[in-house]
């Protein structure tokens, strides 16, 4: 079984490329972020022609999550699973072929100490309480997207300019360990140790080409998921060529026997 998280930064801009990139990758379950469509302007017939049935969450100008998949696609749960109002289109989660699949778009937290920043920190706070509430970490579960937050300091191109900034602060870094506390493994890190490898590059300044990124764009699993992944990889060729994202998409391979 193989799942794909991208951050496309606008379907409507990328749905060529998208396209083009789910011609070669082939995931069975792709976890689609910042789609920036309303539900009626989420191309759910193009998809459908790929193979994939869709859930789309989405208010129109900004944020969109998705869950595309060719493995069926069950218990879907749109939002958070508390009864709090949540109307921000920035987390869809629903079962494919027995894997619980939660993808996610958290907020970007503009500087540390902004308004924004914390209520970043209040909605992983409330991430990590949603994931209890919707999964088993004793079961298959991914929890994948733009956590717009990078662990540790391997995955900042500059450890000294980001320290302290947002994405990077021990608050933020606190929040995904809260989940791997629950039970979910980085899967990248299970197979790559090295720093210098990213996810996201600015668009200016030239910083993809000279590896000036971050690792924000995560996929967790649970134990047996782990047990199970074959590989996993950041498809850095996705982030090349004419108008791309500013994001490159993952993708790891499960063998469920």
């Amino acid at each position: 079984m193989r799942i794909a998280t991208w951050n496309v930064n606008s379907l409507r801009a990328r749905l060529a490329r998208l396209e083009d990139w789910v011609g070669y990758a082939a995931p069975d379950v792709l976890c689609l972020q910042e789609t920036k469509l309303a539900d009626e302007a989420f191309p759910a017939l193009d998809l459908l022609a790929l193979g994939y049935e869709c859930i789309h969450v989405g208010e129109g100008r900004w944020n969109g999550v998705a869950i595309c998949s060719r493995v069926g696609l069950d218990d879907v749960v749109v939002g958070f699973a508390d009864p709090e109002p949540d109307d921000e289109a920035r987390l869809v989660t629903a079962t494919c072929a027995g894997v619980r699949i939660v993808t996610v778009y958290v907020p970007n937290g503009r500087q540390v100490g902004h308004e924004q920043y914390h209520r970043k920190l209040a909605w992983l706070e409330r991430l990590a309480d949603h994931v209890d509430a919707v999964a088993d970490p004793g079961g298959d579960v991914v929890v994948c997207g733009d956590f717009n937050v990078a662990p540790d300091d391997r995955d900042v191109w500059d450890p000294a300019a980001a320290h302290g900034g947002t994405h990077v602060s021990e608050p933020e870094r606190q929040s995904i360990a809260r989940l791997q506390q629950w039970g979910l493994v980085d899967l990248f890190r299970a197979h790559y140790q090295s720093a210098g490898l990213y996810t996201w590059w600015d668009y200016r300044a030239g910083a993809f080409h000279k590896r000036q990124g971050m690792r924000i764009d995560l996929m967790l699993g649970s134990a047996s998921v782990a047990r199970s992944l074959s590989w996993i990889l950041v498809d850095r060729n996705a982030r090349k060529g004419a108008q791309p994202s500013d994001h490159a998409p993952m993708i790891a391979e499960l063998h469920r026997g």
